[in-house]
């Protein structure tokens, strides 16, 4: 088995291992909100959903910006990578966000300044695929891409710093003191089994996006 098996395997089973124990707690063993009940859980989902969306997306900044001065194709595989996986996450915490919304707000979904600027941020990347999928040539893609991708992440503060510049429904972030001691360690182990679960996503999808590479070139050539 190649080095890059083995951390695969590897990333894979640290991945299945804290999200399964990591759930459990989530749902067991840690009690009920006082106030907000067992649909409180779903923040243990939803909270690192959102901070690995930030994460991939920032990945994607950086790799952009690496592609723009560089033009090495390396970042521009792992910028789309990411991003990606930075779709999924944003979905999923949109997803729970509105399940969360319905018991404590009385609505799936409302013009939040927090909703709203995280459903654009799920437009932005969405839309930086969709352009991937309308140029042939590949540096052209690449570049296109990268500038997206530069100019696509300055939404991000924009949705952490929503629930401080405007009014909202949203809770504003809250400071780790504030947070009962059980809550803030199963959110914690939570946020550590979506970060691998991340990374396990990203070296899988990198290493396809390498033979995607491969396979388009080889097709060019034979065109």
């Amino acid at each position: 088995m190649g080095p890059r098996s083995a951390v695969e395997k590897t990333l894979g089973i640290l991945a299945v291992t804290t999200m399964v124990v990591g759930s459990w707690v989530g749902l067991v063993v840690v009690p009920a909100d006082a106030a907000q009940g067992n649909v409180q859980r779903l923040m243990y989902v939803h909270v690192p959903a959102a901070w690995l969306a930030f994460l991939a997306f920032f990945i994607v900044f950086v790799m952009s910006v690496l592609y723009l001065i560089q033009r090495d194709p390396r970042w521009d595989r792992v910028g789309a990578s990411s991003a990606e996986i930075g779709v999924v996450f944003t979905v999923v915490t949109l997803l729970l966000g509105m399940l969360w919304g319905k018991p404590t707000w009385g609505v799936y979904w409302t013009w939040d300044p927090r909703l709203t600027t995280t459903a654009i941020l799920l437009a932005i990347y969405v839309g930086y695929l969709a352009l991937r999928s309308f140029a042939d040539d590949e540096e052209k893609r690449a570049r296109w891409s990268a500038i997206v991708g530069v100019i696509g992440f300055v939404n991000v503060p924009i949705v952490y710093m929503s629930v401080t510049w405007w009014r909202t429904l949203h809770q504003p972030p809250s400071s780790p003191r504030s947070v009962a001691p059980d809550i803030l360690w199963t959110l914690m182990l939570n946020l550590a089994a979506f970060t691998l679960v991340y990374a396990y996503l990203m070296v899988r999808r990198i290493r396809l996006a390498k033979l995607e590479g491969e396979l388009e070139k080889r097709m060019a050539y034979n065109a």
